[in-house]
């Protein structure tokens, strides 16, 4: 174990924990193919898609390319630093290594943020569901057993997560095959009463009757609907084998979530109008209603509950895993770097459930002010997560062409114009936020919540590191768990 960390107990930590800085490799290929995956598919494919295609018509299928593409370029940036320099905290090693002490903690604390504040969103609309069958429960109370139920079995081991969100992810991918294999049949006109074919594209004021302009506006909010695709480079610290886990992964993510995205939404779009209300409200149940599925309505209601469940598991264990390592260069109070003998930062991990709960406890509260303003205040923080990740590959890239260039294994395609293209595409898409109405508030509430982390920064640096390295070296990501002898 690296100094500096306490465990729970006396027990020594497996050697294999030690690089990890007492994390264990508790997750196999399996589920990080899984993560990935489940990472992404969210309550905001089978409820929030339904929000975009009422903008922007059938051509929601465009935007949801569009951002699936960009989604995937910076997936793929991401994935060219991990597997070269496999690294604890991934992207915030990452960027403090090339962009400076205070990037890396700008982006590991907002990072950290912004999971949190998922971890009240989905328990809020868990509750919710869980609702509709217990409609005697109050909210509060179901969203805080939720939470707990989950915090439970995180603090057991990262292959308790693990296998939690593999089983999670499974029933979301076999939903959304069953769901494309109803579409297509109805689509070829092979299901009962069905008149087939795809003149429901069209029939509604043409393909694209919002306008270009509404289709590149609904681009924003289905990147959002991505987010959570980099978690698989987090739980790469615990894996035992991190360089080909994440390798693996990235490759299947880019035509599977892709795939899901695109050809789901067109199996809406091209089975229901895009003007019926029930899109709005839940367009899988739409089609499902559409198709004569019994209990419709029920199968998509247990269906997003474990959607909901999935996002609130991998939120609750991706936040933990980044306060444990913004402890490891003294970015974090050194209180959480304890782990358990099972390699769990549970100190980290109640941590962001605290938050979490006081968040949720705020939408009992005060739903309208507090909670709204926590749920715009995170909005836009992932996009500038990935901001930096593509300037941090840009700058990677030359230093390890540079001196380890046989640690370039997995690369970016056409590098450098098209991670120069994702950059500046990915700024256009944040610039868009600052004036297009539905997405202003976020933009503005996320700069605050950027401006407050930069201000803890300061105190930070005035204060001294706490532990960690000095603020004038900054170490090479993946350090530990390179072998000795090797360039750093």
């Amino acid at each position: 174990m690296s100094t500096g960390t306490v465990r729970d107990d006396d027990r020594t930590a497996p050697d294999g924990a030690a690089a990890r800085g007492g994390l264990q490799q508790g997750l196999e290929r399996r589920h990080m193919q899984l993560i990935a995956l489940g990472g992404v598919i969210g309550a905001g494919l089978f409820v929030g898609s339904g929000v975009v295609i009422r903008s922007a018509g059938p051509a929601a299928v465009l935007s949801f390319l569009v951002a699936g593409a960009l989604t995937v370029l910076i997936m793929r940036m991401l994935a060219e630093m991990t597997v070269a320099r496999p690294a604890l905290g991934s992207f915030y090693a990452h960027v403090r290594e090339t962009l400076g002490l205070r990037a890396g903690f700008t982006v590991g604390w907002l990072y950290w943020y912004f999971f949190v504040i998922v971890v009240a969103v989905e328990a809020v609309a868990g509750g919710r569901i869980v609702r509709l069958w217990l409609p005697g429960a109050p909210l509060w109370a179901i969203s805080l057993v939720l939470m707990a139920v989950l915090t439970a079995t995180n603090m057991i081991s990262a292959r308790s997560y693990g296998e939690f969100e593999y089983w999670f992810s499974s029933v979301k991918v076999l939903a959304i095959v069953v769901f494309l294999f109803l579409g297509a049949l109805y689509v070829l006109g092979l299901w009962p009463d069905a008149p087939g074919g795809l003149a429901t594209l069209t029939a509604h004021g043409g393909f694209v009757p919002e306008g270009l302009g509404a289709v590149l506006t609904a681009v924003v909010p289905c990147i959002g609907f991505f987010t959570g695709a980099e978690i698989v480079t987090i739980a790469a610290a615990e894996s035992a084998e991190p360089e080909r886990a994440v390798a693996d992964a990235i490759r299947s993510i880019v035509l599977r979530v892709v795939a899901f995205y695109v050809l789901s939404v067109f199996v809406v779009v091209a089975v229901v109008p895009w003007t019926s209300k029930a899109i709005a409200v839940s367009p899988y149940a739409a089609v499902l209603d559409r198709l004569a599925v019994p209990a419709a309505g029920t199968v998509m209601n247990a269906l997003v509950l474990i959607a909901v469940l999935s996002c609130l598991n991998s939120a609750l264990y991706t936040s933990s895993r980044m306060l444990f390592a913004l402890t490891r260069n003294g970015d974090a109070p050194r209180a959480f770097t304890k782990v358990s003998a099972s390699g769990v930062p549970r100190r980290a991990l109640l941590a962001g459930t605290s938050v979490g709960y006081l968040s949720v406890i705020a939408a009992w509260i005060s739903p309208d002010v507090v909670f709204t303003f926590l749920i715009n205040s995170y909005g836009a923080v992932a996009l500038f997560v990935y901001l930096a990740i593509a300037v941090a590959q840009l700058r990677m890239r030359r230093k390890l062409e540079r001196e380890e260039p046989g640690r370039l294994t997995l690369k970016m395609w056409l590098y450098p114009w098209l991670s120069r293209l994702t950059l500046a595409l990915m700024a256009l898409v944040i610039g868009a936020m600052a004036f297009l109405p539905d997405s202003r508030a976020q933009f503005w509430l996320s700069l605050l919540t950027v401006a407050v982390v930069l201000a803890g920064y300061e105190l930070r640096r005035r204060r001294g590191p706490g532990g960690g390295p000095a603020d004038g070296a900054v170490p090479a990501a993946g350090r530990d768990r390179r072998p000795s002898g090797s360039a750093s």
